[in-house]
């Protein structure tokens, strides 16, 4: 059997049902090219008839829910073993009604030094999502969740790229987890996401070490709409989840120091 060009992997827990079909129904245009991998950590399986979709899929019920990158890395290593070039990590909430990925595939075709590629995002009512951004430092994160008014508006300005004008291919060392069109042959070479995460700070972590040996690009030419949860910002659970892990990442990478991380963000802010 010919291996799929690419595959794609998509993390599900409790996922209401009408946001998957349309995620699913974004991807039905690419019959016979691409697999699909749908890892359910939901208590049940009862989204298993949600995924009966005309076109090539795995379905996986992991009960237990082991995390967010970890339940991709079960896919990523099966797209692996099936021999896909390419691997699409995708967000449920996430979808397109136009050819999204043969442009950007044909690009990574073309660019054998990009290892990573995200479109450009946009809301259900058109408006831009700024999720190019720079590698973070406890400050950037800190600075935005609890400050408002002109102290936010000038550190995101910095942080999400706004001068950039979100207009251009561009290299981005933290690159949204909603959508990474990742190199297999490069993910080998820098390993997966880092289990550690239950979730959150997976996105920032893997797109900062493909950073390091590959480009990894916001391309502008294509997007798609991202029907944003922003999880933390709602549940008092998800908040303490989320700087958990942030915490884990700070401790593996550096909280004041962190020399790689000063190396990419001048690279990026060196484009403008």
């Amino acid at each position: 059997m010919t291996p799929p060009l690419l595959t794609v992997s998509i993390v599900l827990y409790q996922t209401p049902a009408d946001q998957l079909r349309r995620c699913l129904q974004s991807l039905s245009r690419y019959l016979g090219t691409c697999h699909v991998y749908l890892v359910d950590n939901s208590p049940t399986d009862s989204l298993r008839s949600e995924c009966q979709v005309g076109i090539a899929h795995d379905y996986i019920h992991l009960s237990a829910n082991p995390g967010y990158g970890l339940a991709h890395n079960v896919a990523i290593r099966k797209a692996q073993a099936l021999g896909s070039a390419y691997h699409l990590v995708l967000n449920a909430d996430v979808n397109f009604d136009q050819d999204v990925l043969t442009p950007m595939l044909s690009y990574l075709d073309r660019n054998v030094q990009v290892g990573q590629l995200m479109p450009k995002v946009l809301s259900p009512d058109g408006s831009l999502q700024r999720l190019c951004k720079l590698v973070p430092t406890p400050a950037d994160l800190l600075l935005r969740r609890f400050t408002s008014g002109k102290a936010k508006a000038l550190r995101d300005q910095m942080f999400e790229l706004h001068g950039s004008g979100y207009n251009k291919t561009m290299f981005v060392p933290f690159l949204s987890g909603c959508f990474m069109l990742l190199r297999q042959s490069a993910l080998k070479e820098i390993g997966l996401f880092d289990e550690r995460y239950f979730m959150y700070a997976e996105d920032i972590d893997l797109t900062r070490r493909m950073a390091e040996r590959y480009e990894t690009l916001f391309f502008p030419e294509v997007s798609v709409v991202h029907e944003l949860g922003a999880g933390s910002h709602k549940s008092l659970k998800m908040f303490f989840i989320h700087g958990f892990n942030l915490c884990k990442y700070f401790n593996k990478w550096g909280w004041l120091q962190d020399p790689i991380r000063d190396r990419l963000n001048r690279k990026t802010l060196d484009q403008f």
